[in-house]
């Protein structure tokens, strides 16, 4: 088959591969029909992620059809559509049974990013991502191989198109647990630090579940117009002052009820921080974090859908007690969410396809990879297909 591979940094390329096969009793392989580029996959492409392997194959965004089943799967069988979620698992260790899937105690045999994990289990494995999260080949491919199929793909009703709902495998969920994450309710007030897939998503949740006032921060000026025009954010492009304090004037000097940080460890920071960062000095730039904090009203709750690894330099913890906050980080529990988020697109509620800015097939992934990462010809989201 066909599948886009990782070759180093900046070097991806789409090679011919084995075709998968079943492993384990309870895997379905699957036709891929759409497939998508996150902005998680741009971390591994700028070779900002460790334990990545030279021919490992991408993609945590896909949907397609049940070719192949295991004996044991009793969820799906042969031809049933669905997306699948970028999460494995198992749906019956302890964090599964409360539906916090993402914190799944056994499927990833890899040891996760945490620095100081003494004894800890790992979390959940990831499809195509490091060998951190098992090492799981993606769906940026013709076919793949999906282990614990019985937990988590989705079937789809054949009135809805897969772009209608090939974000249900991760940034629609992410957006919407961002939201949730933070408590805010509806006539609340919300601030989205990064206008990227996760932050639209998250502001199309926020709009669907009626907050109030939605402040969007970025320096993208093509995806701060989108939002304003598709969800009616409050724009501020951080190239043109400091957007806290733009934040805390609008809002009586108070702040937001709560913050989404949907930028993660690569927010554009300080030359310091870059110094850092660049010398492994430092795990994560601070800078999104730093205004996040600082935007947020006491009392309030800072969500982290961006990914972070290791430690920060300026990291204001004194900040965060003087003022009461609360933090919700973490990988999103896609499985819990994808009913109702399918549900809610079904009903006229959410259109997640809006963010689609190109679609391209997938011999021509690598090229796509460049124009997403270099924010070319205003490219918001690419869908490829085989």
């Amino acid at each position: 088959m066909r599948a886009l591979t990782y070759h180093g940094s900046h070097e991806v390329k789409v090679d011919t591969v084995p075709d998968p096969i079943l492993q384990e009793q309870d895997d379905v392989i699957l036709k891929i029909t759409a497939t998508a580029i996150c902005g998680s996959d741009l971390h591994m492409y700028r070779g900002k992620i460790p334990a990545m392997k030279s021919g490992d194959i991408l993609g945590h965004e896909f949907m397609g059809e049940v070719v192949d089943a295991g004996p044991k799967v009793t969820a799906l069988q042969k031809g049933d559509r669905v997306v699948v979620p970028f999460v494995i698992a198992c749906g019956s260790c302890f964090f599964c049974d409360m539906d916090l899937y993402s914190a799944c105690e056994t499927t990833n045999p890899d040891r996760g990013s945490i620095m100081n994990k003494k004894s800890l289990r790992s979390g959940a494995a990831l499809f195509g991502f490091s060998h951190l999260y098992g090492g799981v080949p993606g769906g940026q491919a013709e076919y793949v191989r999906v282990p614990k199929a019985n937990v988590g793909p989705i079937k789809i009703p054949t009135n809805l198109a897969d772009e209608q709902v090939l974000f249900l495998s991760d940034i629609l969920p992410t957006g919407y647990q961002a939201v949730l994450n933070t408590g805010v309710t509806k006539g609340g007030s919300l601030a989205i630090f990064g206008a990227g897939p996760v932050g639209q998503m998250a502001a199309a949740s926020a709009k669907m579940m009626g907050i109030d006032r939605i402040f969007m921060v970025d320096h993208h000026k093509y995806r701060l117009d989108f939002a304003t025009e598709t969800y009616g954010v409050v724009p501020f492009n951080f190239d043109d002052g400091d957007a806290a304090e733009f934040i805390l004037q609008a809002t009586d000097g108070r702040g937001v009820d709560g913050v989404i940080d949907a930028v993660g460890f690569e927010a554009k920071g300080s030359k310091i921080e870059t110094v850092l960062t660049d010398l492994k000095l430092e795990g994560s730039s601070g800078k999104a974090l730093r205004q996040c904090i600082a935007a947020v009203r006491r009392g309030g709750m800072i969500s982290v859908p961006g990914v972070y690894a290791g430690f920060i330099h300026g990291f204001l913890f004194g900040d965060i007690f003087e003022k009461g906050i609360g933090i919700k980080a973490g990988q999103t529990h896609v499985q819990k969410h994808m009913p109702e988020l399918l549900k809610a697109i079904e009903e006229g509620k959410l259109h997640p396809n809006a963010i689609i800015s190109h679609r391209m097939k997938l011999e021509q992934a690598a090229e796509a990879y460049k124009m997403f990462d270099k924010k070319e010809d205003n490219c918001r989201k690419v869908v490829l297909t085989p």
